[in-house]
């Protein structure tokens, strides 16, 4: 999972402000790496049926909060995406 430095890392890169912590750009950030995490783990670990779960309850979060940001604000969503690298996901 996420240590406390790699979350700061996302964190400092999503942000929007110095305190940023839980603007949709950041909740989306550390939930995709939180995703490719898992998504490893499970390759390694196929019948992880529990993880399994969890993953996709972080992707339907995940895609929530996308559809809410879209919705919010087309811009920021945009360079979200940029920055995420997440062109076909949305």
């Amino acid at each position: 999972m996420l240590t406390k430095t790699k979350k700061q890392k996302v964190i400092s890169e999503a942000k929007i402000h110095d305190v940023d912590t839980g603007s949709p750009e950041v909740q989306i950030a550390l939930l995709s790496k939180r995703i490719e995490a898992l998504a490893a783990h499970l390759k390694k670990n196929t019948k992880d049926i529990h993880s399994r779960r969890g993953l996709l309850q972080m992707v339907a979060d995940r895609q929530t909060q996308m559809k809410y940001l879209q919705k919010k604000s087309a811009k920021r969503f945009n360079a979200l995406m940029k920055k995420l690298d997440m062109k076909n996901r949305a």
